[in-house]
């Protein structure tokens, strides 16, 4: 795959110092804009992406070839709507898809940094895309969003930075991993690691992949996105295009024809150290760990309004996780509104099309902007 296509990207000279005490510089950002920035700049959103998200979140993705993750959400008179909003999106640090990441090249040695590569956290992922605000000399965006990992960037960045936004959409996530997700992160760590051709994660200096280590990975992570009702009512126990059972380990199941094609697809276009960095940072997530389990104390300096969204059927991040979220908000007498969306596509639902949640999006968004705008 051609990692340089149509990728815009942004050197970062500033040092970073990061939370494993380690301090990179000169290093990419890479991200991808919707929408034209207007004269007052006050129509910036700043959208952040999942775990195996990119910058690439509407229209036609120029690697995959394959529509956008949020082209539901983001486009021209969508409930993002970039007629009228300017959309920033960018591949987190430690990334795959232009930003600086594992399967970059250190310079010092000349090899591609595989696994000596930095741990990176969701804090260090947020004080990088603050660049971007430089960048584009915005000195106050109008919204931060984005969807599970997406979500956590959001509480981080409204906690680094309190005034750098009017409004923030932190959807189906939660302010610190459960036992439950820290697990399932590590059986797909594990998978990868257990792989003949990761090879200590040196795989890239050696022309191998972890591919199929990889691809049970995904496949593993994609059951979490689902719900059990909605796989039944998709899959149930149908056979695949045959009347019976071929008694052997072939996919005889719809289900697991499909979990191996997710699984297949997914390792064109990531990385396994990568999967394994990103995987890590977000089990790291613990927003209220530096105010000794305060949750509240980590926005008690933000205006900041808040829009939090779960949904019905997510055991992944359920609605409770997220309430946490808004008690947390509504203890300090923050503007903090919140929706549940009754929706059977589990925690994959906010990149699906799912009405009532667009509609709740598109709402909320507009009649914020009308109170700021003239």
């Amino acid at each position: 795959m051609n990692k340089n296509i149509n990728i815009k990207s942004l050197i970062i000279d500033k040092p970073l110092k990061l939370d494993c005490g380690q301090t990179i510089d000169n290093f990419p950002l890479a991200y991808e804009t919707y929408g034209s920035l207007n004269k007052e700049k006050d129509n910036a959103i700043l959208v952040f992406h999942a775990l195996t998200g990119d910058q690439f979140l509407s229209g036609i993705n120029p690697i995959t070839k394959k529509e956008g993750w949020w082209s539901h959400a983001v486009g021209s008179n969508k409930a993002i709507d970039t007629e009228k909003y300017f959309v920033i999106c960018a591949n987190v640090i430690s990334g795959c898809l232009g930003s600086f990441g594992p399967s970059n090249t250190n310079t010092d040695t000349n090899k591609i940094y595989g696994t000596t590569f930095p741990i990176i956290t969701i804090n260090d992922m947020v004080n990088a895309q603050h660049n971007l605000l430089d960048y584009f000399k915005i000195e106050k965006l109008f919204a931060v969003m984005g969807g599970s990992m997406g979500g956590m960037q959001v509480l981080q960045f409204v906690s680094n930075f309190p005034d750098k936004a009017r409004i923030a959409i932190p959807i189906a996530c939660t302010s610190s991993h459960s036992a439950q997700n820290i697990a399932f992160n590590e059986l797909g760590r594990q998978s990868i690691m257990a792989d003949n051709n990761w090879l200590n994660g040196d795989y890239a200096n050696q022309n191998k992949n972890p591919d199929k280590g990889l691809s049970v990975a995904r496949m593993a992570a994609h059951i979490t996105y689902l719900s059990k009702n909605g796989l039944q009512e998709k899959f149930g126990r149908k056979l695949q295009e045959r009347g019976d059972l071929k008694f052997s380990f072939d996919a005889d199941f719809q289900i697991e024809s499909y979990l191996r094609y997710q699984g297949s697809v997914f390792v064109d276009r990531f990385d396994a150290n990568s999967y394994l960095y990103i995987t890590r940072a977000m089990d790291y997530f613990d927003l209220s760990k530096k105010y000794n389990g305060n949750l509240s104390k980590a926005f008690e300096k933000t205006k900041t309004k808040f829009l939090v969204i779960s949904f019905t059927s997510d055991w992944l991040y359920p609605t409770s996780e997220n309430k946490e979220i808004v008690i947390a908000l509504n203890a300090i007498g923050a503007d903090v509104a919140f929706v549940e969306i009754e929706s059977d596509k589990g925690h994959d639902s906010f990149l699906l099309d799912v009405p009532e949640f667009l509609n709740t999006l598109k709402n909320y968004i507009n009649n914020s902007y009308s109170k700021i705008s003239r």
